[in-house]
C-alpha cells in the first residue's frame, strides 16, 4: 500500500524481531496491506542474541517436545534453501564420556531413574545414540548428513579436548546469522508492499468500531501520528506482556516466562570448522561454535529475567560459569582475558509452569482476542528455527478475517540475496572477485555471507576501492554504508557493527565513533530505497 498521513492497514504488527518480521512477510506476500512499528532497531532484542543456530534442539527430546523439534527439524533445510548466504550447514560434535548426566528435572531422567537407579541420573551412551537417531529421523533430512561415531584419538576434533574423552558423536545442525535474518524478513515483507517503521514506539492502540486506532511515535523526532488497522498482531517478544496490559489494555491470562542467555566471545580455540556440544556435570549443554574467521563462541545460560525493560548482560557469575564449562573438556584452560565480548538476550518462552528456566518449553502459542470488536492476535514464545512455521500457523489465525487471500507460500522463496544453490557460496566469492579485483578473500567472503548476490548491488560500477568512498576500517566503506541506511534500516554506528554484520568485533572505539558521526549527518540527506 501506499504511505499515507493516516493509513488504515489490513494488519499492523508491533515488534520488529523474528516473529514479527516473519508475519509481516507472510501477509504481505498474500496481498494484505501491512504495517510494523519497532521500538528500536530491528532485530534489537531477543532475535539478535541467540545462538545463531538452526537446530532441532536436541536436549528437547528429553522433555518430550517432539512436536517442536520435528517441525525445527523439517524447517532446517526448508531455511537453508532460502537464505544459502546466511545460513549454512555445521557438524556438531558431542564428546562421550559414562559419567554425564541428565539435568534432574527431564521426564527422560525420572524415568530412566526409576527404571535404572544405579544409573544414579548418568546418560548412558545407548541413550544418546537413540537420541541422535530419532533427531536424524523425525524431520526427513535430505541435505545434512546423518550422525555418525568419531574416534577423538588422534583426530583434529580430539585435538583440543581432554585425552579422558575418548569417542564422540557427530550430527548436523545449521548456523544462522540472526540478525540479518531479520533485516532480510523486513526487507522482503517491505518490496512485497509493507511499511516497515524502525525506530516507532506504539504509544497506545484502541479499538474504534471495526478498527485499532494506534498512536504511534518517532523515537529519534518525538513526533506522534495517527494510524488504524483492521487486525492488530502483537509481536513484542519481551514486552508481549506490557503490550496486553500497557498498549491495548486487554484481558489475557497467557503471560511469558523471561528466561536470560548469556553468550562469550573468546579468541579461536581450535582450528577446525566444527562445533562442539558439551554436556555439563549439572546435566545442561552448552556449545562451542567457530565464529567470525578468528573467534570462538560459548553459550548459552539460562537465568530467569525479571523486567524486560532491564537490559539483558553477561552477569560475570554467567561469565565464569561458560568459562569453567568448558574448562571441563579443553586441554588448555581458558580465563576472563581470552574474553573479547560477551551478549545477552531475553528469550520470550510461553509461560507454562515449568519449574525452571531450562525445563520451561521452547514452543510457541499464538492466542487470538476478537471479544471487543477488532482482533488482535498475541504471539507467545517461539524459537529462530520455527520462526517461519510460526508465521504460517499466525496467518492461518488472521485469514479467517480477510476475504480473498492466498494460502501458505513462503516454503523455500528466497530471501533477498539468497536466489543462489545452497552449495553455490564459494563459486559467488569467486565471481565476485572476479568482477571487483581490489577485493580481499575476507572482504568478498565477508560481503557474500552478508549480502549474497545483493552483494554486486552494494558495491555498485565502483572500479577500484577508492570509488567506495570513505574507509571506516575493517572493510567497511562508505557505499555498504549508505547502502544499508537506504535498505537496511540501519541508523546508527551499532546498528551496522552488531547486528547487520559483527564488524564491532575489529573496529576501535574510536572508528565507531566515526561511523557513528557520519551515519547522524548523513541520514537527514537519505532516503530510504527499500520498496524500490
Amino acid at each position: 500500500m501506499s504511505r499515507s498521513d493516516n493509513p488504515v492497514y489490513d494488519v499492523f504488527v508491533i515488534g520488529g524481531g523474528i516473529n514479527g518480521c516473519g508475519i509481516a512477510r507472510d501477509a504481505a506476500g498474500r496481498g494484505l496491506s501491512v504495517g510494523l512499528a519497532e521500538m528500536n532497531d530491528l532485530a534489537s532484542a531477543t532475535s539478535s542474541a541467540s545462538t545463531k543456530l538452526f537446530h532441532g534442539g536436541l536436549r528437547y527430546l528429553e522433555y518430550f517436545e517432539i512436536r517442536l523439534v520435528r517441525h525445527a527439524l523439517e524447517e532446517r533445510e526448508t531455511l537453508l534453501r532460502a537464505m544459502p548466504h546466511i545460513s549454512w550447514p555445521m557438524r556438531f560434535v558431542l564428546p562421550y564420556h559414562p559419567d554425564m548426566r541428565f539435568e534432574g528435572s527431564t521426564p527422560t531422567s525420572r524415568i530412566l531413574n526409576a527404571v535404572m537407579p544405579w544409573m544414579k541420573g548418568r546418560r548412558p551412551a545407548w541413550l544418546i545414540r537413540f537420541g541422535l537417531f530419532l533427531y536424524d529421523s523425525l524431520g526427513g533430512r535430505k541435505i545434512l548428513p546423518s550422525t555418525k561415531t568419531l574416534s577423538l584419538r588422534g583426530t583434529p576434533e580430539g585435538a583440543p579436548i581432554e585425552e579422558r574423552f575418548e569417542k564422540a558423536y557427530e550430527y548436523s545442525d545449521c548456523w544462522i546469522e540472526d540478525s540479518r535474518l531479520v533485516v532480510l524478513n523486513a526487507r522482503d515483507a517491505e518490496l512485497r508492499g509493507a511499511d516497515i517503521m524502525v525506530r516507532t514506539r506504539v504509544v497506545s492502540a484502541s479499538r474504534v468500531d471495526d478498527l485499532w486506532q494506534v498512536t504511534v511515535e518517532d523515537t529519534m523526532s518525538g513526533e506522534q501520528k495517527q494510524l488504524s488497522a483492521r487486525m492488530l498482531v502483537n509481536a513484542g517478544g519481551p514486552w508481549v506482556g506490557d503490550i496486553i496490559q500497557q498498549k491495548v489494555r486487554i484481558n489475557s491470562t497467557e503471560g511469558v516466562r523471561l528466561v536470560r542467555g548469556s553468550h562469550i566471545v573468546t579468541r579461536r580455540l581450535y582450528d577446525h570448522d566444527k562445533c562442539y556440544f558439551f554436556q555439563g556435570t549439572d546435566g545442561r549443554i552448552i556449545f562451542a561454535i567457530p565464529y567470525e574467521n578468528d573467534f570462538t563462541l560459548i553459550g548459552t545460560t539460562d537465568a530467569e529475567h525479571a523486567d524486560p525493560d532491564t537490559a539483558p548482560r553477561c552477569t560475570d557469575e554467567e561469565r565464569d560459569y561458560l568459562i569453567d564449562f568448558v574448562n571441563q573438556y579443553l586441554r588448555e584452560d581458558i580465563s576472563v582475558e581470552d574474553v573479547v565480548w560477551s551478549y545477552s538476550g531475553v528469550r520470550p518462552l510461553y509461560d507454562d509452569g515449568a519449574s525452571s528456566a531450562t525445563a520451561a518449553t521452547r514452543d510457541y502459542t499464538l492466542k487470538v482476542d476478537d471479544t471487543g470488536g477488532a482482533p488482535i492476535l498475541n504471539v507467545f514464545g517461539g524459537k529462530i528455527t520455527t520462526y517461519r512455521k510460526l508465521a504460517e500457523d499466525a496467518m492461518d489465525k488472521i485469514v479467517p478475517f480477510f476475504s480473498g487471500t492466498s494460502g501458505h507460500w513462503t516454503a523455500g522463496v528466497p530471501l533477498p540475496g539468497g536466489d543462489f544453490a545452497v552449495d553455490g557460496f564459494d563459486m559467488l566469492v569467486t565471481r565476485l572477485r572476479e568482477d571487483h579485483t581490489y577485493l580481499s578473500e575476507f572482504w568478498a567472503r565477508r560481503l557474500v555471507r552478508a549480502y549474497g548476490t545483493d552483494s554486486w548491488d552494494v558495491l555498485g560500477d565502483a572500479p577500484e576501492e577508492a570509488a567506495l568512498g570513505r574507509a571506516f576500517g575493517a572493510t567497511l566503506t562508505e557505499r555498504e554504508v549508505r547502502w544499508l541506511m537506504t535498505r537496511e534500516y540501519a541508523r546508527t554506528a551499532e546498528d551496522v557493527v552488531w547486528r547487520r554484520n559483527k564488524l564491532g568485533l575489529r573496529l576501535t572505539d574510536k572508528e565507531v565513533a566515526d561511523l557513528d558521526a557520519f551515519m547522524r549527518e548523513q541520514w537527514p540527506t537519505l532516503q530510504p530505497e527499500a520498496a524500490e
